[in-house]
């Protein structure tokens, strides 16, 4: 192929790192390539929450729409962002080793107040999520909305009158943002396919797909695949607190997922394990499970609006 890739991204910083990393491992492969950048409508709210947009694919679908009018050639995204069901004419070109895929606390301070069970904690974040999960575990702590870049969610941090916010922990660390005092959140599940990055063009072009397919990282593509297969099963979008992660250990993958209401009252949990050569449809069984055990009742509760 001798035409210059380009590749279309967001203008944040985490964004333009993530398609960084794709333009050098394009490189190492002998491809030439060029960044080039538009900004989404997630970028440009800064004030609604996410879960009251309510559009699954908000921060992808402006990238997508310039890669249909064929303004760009593939677009790099969080994969976590991306919708279960992709756009027409649209596919996935790779999908790229995995980084952490915590969350973390970035505290004011310290973390004390996490072990003050009378302390009245004021948290900020604006994914559903995270909101249930931390609700559901600190009932008695109050949450604050919090949008923005990763840049702008830290200052966030140090000028209102909170006692910390949720991040990703991959956002941060790619970037070298993590404060030091930040703490792991070993005890909340992810968002499905959070710490991965996609690469996606359009359909039938056999060139692009070739040269990405240098650089596919098929144990993260299984993973994410599971955790996606969950999420969509559920039919989550932005403002159902679905999580999921999937891990592969001596040959077996094990998913572990939950849902929850948006208050953090009601909360179901899952945990299935297959060989790896049959996990294809585990994310499928495990949501199927917990829909069985308790889930439908939430999500008809979340439909509802209650």
């Amino acid at each position: 192929m001798n035409k210059k890739i380009r590749i279309g991204t967001r203008d944040s910083q985490l964004a333009v790192w993530q398609a960084t990393q794709v333009q050098g491992l394009l490189k190492e492969h002998g491809y030439e390539s060029e960044l080039v950048y538009v900004k989404s409508e997630g970028d440009t709210d800064l004030v609604t929450p996410l879960y009251e947009i309510g559009v699954q694919g908000i921060f992808t679908r402006t990238l997508d729409a310039s890669l249909l009018s064929g303004q760009v050639d593939i677009a790099v995204h969080s994969m976590k962002d991306v919708p279960t069901i992709p756009a027409k004419g649209i596919v996935p070109a790779a999908v790229l080793p995995r980084a952490s895929y915590k969350d973390i606390l970035v505290p004011k301070t310290n973390g004390d107040f996490l072990h003050e069970h009378d302390m009245v904690a004021v948290i900020a974040t604006s994914s559903i999520r995270r909101r249930a999960q931390w609700m559901n575990r600190y009932p008695h702590h109050i949450m604050e909305n919090l949008r923005g870049n990763v840049n702008t969610r830290l200052r966030k941090v140090r000028e209102n009158n909170w006692q910390g916010a949720i991040f990703a922990a991959a956002g941060l660390e790619r970037i070298g943002l993590r404060p030091e005092n930040a703490i792991d959140l070993d005890w909340m599940l992810p968002a499905p396919a959070q710490g991965a990055i996609m690469v996606v063009c359009r359909e039938y072009e056999e060139d692009i797909l070739e040269a990405c397919s240098k650089f596919h990282d098929e144990n993260t593509a299984l993973c994410t695949k599971i955790e996606r297969d969950f999420l969509r099963t559920l039919m989550g979008g932005c403002s159902t607190p679905i999580s999921a992660l999937a891990e592969i250990n001596d040959g077996h993958v094990q998913i572990k997922g939950n849902l929850l209401t948006q208050d953090g009252w009601k909360k179901k949990e899952i945990s299935l394990l297959a060989e790896r050569a049959n996990a294809g449809s585990l994310g499928i069984e495990a949501a199927e499970a917990i829909l069985k055990n308790g889930g439908q009742e939430i999500l008809e509760q979340l439909q509802s609006g209650q």
